[in-house]
């Protein structure tokens, strides 16, 4: 029977592989919800201790391969353990980034699980295997050191993401250290690789981050909404909007219709972490079709406390509604954005009818 399970195995290798991977992603949108709560970083930390002890672990027996020993049966099994820590870590990115409403910002995790899915397919012998699966370690540790740096320092900006950096740096090179000692004659043959790989990630991650491609995580835009009317009410917040079409879900602008001399109210609520405090601004901007350009109109600032479960909630007004196309963005002083809200003004003669809505 363990024999017939471990041909199985080897067989099917690159099914089983992709099978893992799903199943870490399914596990991570089933458990995650806060960031900052122990459960959530005792599972990243596992992820990444299974991931490096499974790749030391294949990397001691392809050693004694060449050393001229029988590669062990155990072989098999290991490289669905990465797969699966791996996996689980790239879902579990996801999950976060895409609760901001930027969701273009998860482009460069969309293309790393494009890596991985491919790297199952061309990276076939076991340097090139050790060289892949270290770099992407790499990548993972990384953007785990993003994420979680600022709950330790409880704030967020450029020195939280250059920190982040060199955590992550130390951390792989110890790694790489114990890889060094444990199979010297197969680190000699891929550290040219790994060294190669790593300087590229470093790089590519900080051309996102100072190109305003990486979202500005952990803080995130719970929700978010443009209204004619928004108030505090209690511990509530109430506002007073229009039905609109199923596809704004989906990222389609919201339309509202204005009569002369109506405001605009523009509502967030940000995640942030527990004791994390910073400021947002809300930056309401009109497209001017003549320049084909996006034109700030205004921009409000105001503090936000992390903690809640559903985000910080604040609102601000505008009263310069001119027809056509609008946006909000929800971003920090240096720029980077925490979400955006798209939506298309239609003046009418008189007010339009609303409904009272409460806000999360």
């Amino acid at each position: 029977m363990i024999k017939r399970t471990f041909a199985f195995i080897s067989r099917h290798e690159r099914s089983l592989s992709a099978a893992s991977m799903i199943g870490g992603f399914a596990f991570d949108n089933y458990a995650f919800r806060r960031i900052d709560l122990p459960n959530t970083q005792a599972v990243f930390v596992a992820y990444l201790s299974l991931a490096a002890v499974s790749m030391l672990i294949m990397h001691v027996l392809a050693e004694r391969v060449a050393k001229g020993k029988e590669w062990s049966r155990w072989r098999a099994i290991l490289p669905f353990a990465t797969q699966f820590a791996l996996g689980g870590l790239w879902s579990a990115f996801l999950v976060f980034y895409s609760r901001s409403a930027v969701l273009t910002a998860s482009w460069p995790f969309l293309m790393v699980l494009v890596a991985i899915f491919l790297g199952n397919e061309i990276f076939k012998h076991y340097h090139s295997r050790l060289a892949f699966a270290a770099v992407l370690f790499f990548f993972a540790l990384y953007s785990y050191a993003i994420v979680t740096v600022p709950l330790v320092t409880h704030s967020v900006g450029v020195l939280n993401f250059l920190l982040a950096g060199g955590v992550a740096l130390v951390i792989f090179f110890a790694l790489m250290r114990v890889v060094a000692g444990l199979g010297p004659q197969e680190w000699r043959a891929t550290r040219v690789q790994v060294g190669t790989g790593t300087v590229l990630i470093y790089a590519l991650m900080n051309i996102f981050y100072f190109a305003g491609v990486l979202p500005p995580l952990p803080i995130a835009l719970s929700a978010g909404g443009i209204y004619h009317f928004v108030q505090k009410k209690g511990a509530m917040y109430e506002a007073q909007g229009e039905p609109q079409s199923w596809a704004t879900r989906f990222g389609a602008p919201a339309v509202l219709h204005l009569a002369p001399g109506q405001p605009l109210y523009a509502y967030s609520a940000v995640f942030a972490p527990i004791k994390l405090n910073t400021t947002v601004q809300h930056r309401w901007q009109h497209y001017d079709a003549k320049s084909k350009r996006w034109r700030d109109v205004s921009r409000v600032s105001f503090k936000i406390v992390g903690g809640r479960d559903n985000g910080y909630r604040g609102y601000t007004i505008t009263h310069h509604t001119a027809r056509g196309d609008w946006r909000l963005d929800v971003d920090l002083p240096d720029g980077h954005i925490i979400g955006r809200l798209n939506f298309t003004v239609v003046p009418v003669p008189s007010p339009v009818v609303t409904q009272v809505l409460t806000l999360k």
